[in-house]
């Protein structure tokens, strides 16, 4: 798509997507993780759960609609972008039936979420195919975008019927039930607004500051970063239980854990980004062609935020686990003026380059800065230094579970 599209369109589309994605966090109302932990309390109130979720995403949906008619009226966009941001806006609706995700999560059966979603990008990746084959328009992978979310969610409906036997009819909103929900989940709505204006500001900043060329450049890289983004999340997900299982019994243990898990992250760190920096360039012209060549410098400065990336999704562990979210949320607050800050200061010189560095200080104001200046994280942001300097003195052991001692 981005060989075909060239710099300029793409970056249109992703412009598009990341003024939506500003605003997702109204749409999926920070549900995700409440109504799981609702269904996994009580399987008989499922259908009240489901039902009611899935109304308070539908009406997020609208208002997050409502919002972006209200928002592009305070940008520089012209009709044909704001087309755009409206078109991939509008898979916020069909993404209210994700409810059914949450269901096979707390039953602990995915394999037909991941089976939906498999069939969901086969049939995608064929139509982008398609479109490229026959020279269509930039509004035609617009629409794909709200096709796969519809396709996805009639996949999800199918599966939720067949397999489980389960009936959409069945399902009824109670009020109650969503006032219970929103009291619960409104400080995730608010950290999601904040995550996600640090994550995408910088390419909306871009585009109204220096063009949408430079949207193109720092796109490609952004998305390559992003595709190995997954693997600190393996390693969490491998390895939380036995942190947080360490915390009720040793503070010894509990803290000789975090900080090899630390020091997993940093070595995992320098295993992808040291060749990725070295090979930048001829990686970004492998995969999108010569008219893509300066997004390499990009991509080779944005490689040092896999540090920032490891390291925050390691701390994140330590957050959960002392229940320290109300102040995670100061934290990115903090570092989201940071970034839109030095991002008014640096783009209109540096172009995405300056984007690039401003997104990694607003990090380091994030993960560290503010954790050293804090008494009670002070000592968790000197195990995350430890960590760098001691990577190799690692030792893992594992016990029928997943630990690291």
């Amino acid at each position: 798509m981005a060989r075909y599209l060239g710099p300029e369109q793409f970056g249109l589309l992703s412009y598009a997507q990341s003024f939506v994605f500003l605003f997702t966090a109204i749409a999926t109302l920070g549900l995700d993780g409440i109504v799981v932990r609702e269904l996994v309390k009580s399987e008989v109130k499922r259908d009240v759960l489901l039902g009611t979720a899935f109304g308070l995403k539908l009406l997020g949906a609208i208002v997050t609609l409502l919002v972006l008619a209200v928002a592009v009226q305070m940008t520089s966009n012209d009709q044909y972008t704001n087309l755009l941001v409206f078109i991939i806006a509008s898979s916020t609706i069909f993404q209210s039936f994700n409810v059914i995700d949450f269901y096979y999560q707390s039953i602990v059966l995915s394999k037909y979420v991941a089976l939906a979603n498999t069939i969901c990008l086969a049939i995608s990746s064929i139509i982008k195919i398609s479109l490229i084959l026959n020279n269509a328009s930039l509004v035609a992978f617009a629409l794909v975008m709200v096709f796969d979310t519809a396709i996805l969610a009639i996949g999800l409906l199918y599966f939720y019927n067949k397999s489980s036997q389960l009936k959409l009819f069945n399902w009824c909103f109670e009020w109650q039930v969503a006032k219970t929900l929103l009291h619960d989940s409104w400080p995730l709505i608010f950290s999601g607004l904040i995550l996600m204006i640090q994550a995408r500001v910088d390419q909306i900043m871009l585009k109204e500051m220096v063009g949408i060329n430079e949207v193109g450049f720092y796109s490609v890289a952004l998305r390559l970063i992003e595709a190995i983004a997954f693997l600190p999340l393996m390693l969490k997900t491998s390895l939380f239980p036995a942190i947080q299982h360490a915390k009720s019994n040793s503070v010894e243990i509990y803290k000789h854990r975090l900080l090899n898990f630390y020091r997993l992250n940093f070595l995992l760190f320098l295993i992808t980004a040291v060749p990725l920096f070295f090979f930048s360039e001829q990686l970004i012209v492998l995969l999108f062609g010569d008219e893509y060549q300066p997004a390499a410098i990009i991509f080779s400065l944005m490689v040092s935020r896999l540090f920032f990336t490891n390291m925050g999704t390691a701390r994140s562990a330590y957050i959960i686990t002392e229940n320290l979210v109300r102040f995670s949320m100061l934290t990115m607050l903090l570092g989201t003026i940071t970034n839109i800050f030095l991002n008014y200061m640096w783009i209109s010189e540096y172009g995405a380059k300056g984007a690039v560095i401003a997104t990694i200080c607003s990090f380091f104001v994030t993960i560290f800065l503010v954790d050293l200046c804090y008494v009670k994280t002070r000592a968790n942001a000197l195990l995350q230094v430890r960590s760098i300097f001691t990577c190799f003195k690692i030792k893992i052991r594992l016990n029928g579970r997943n630990t690291v001692d």
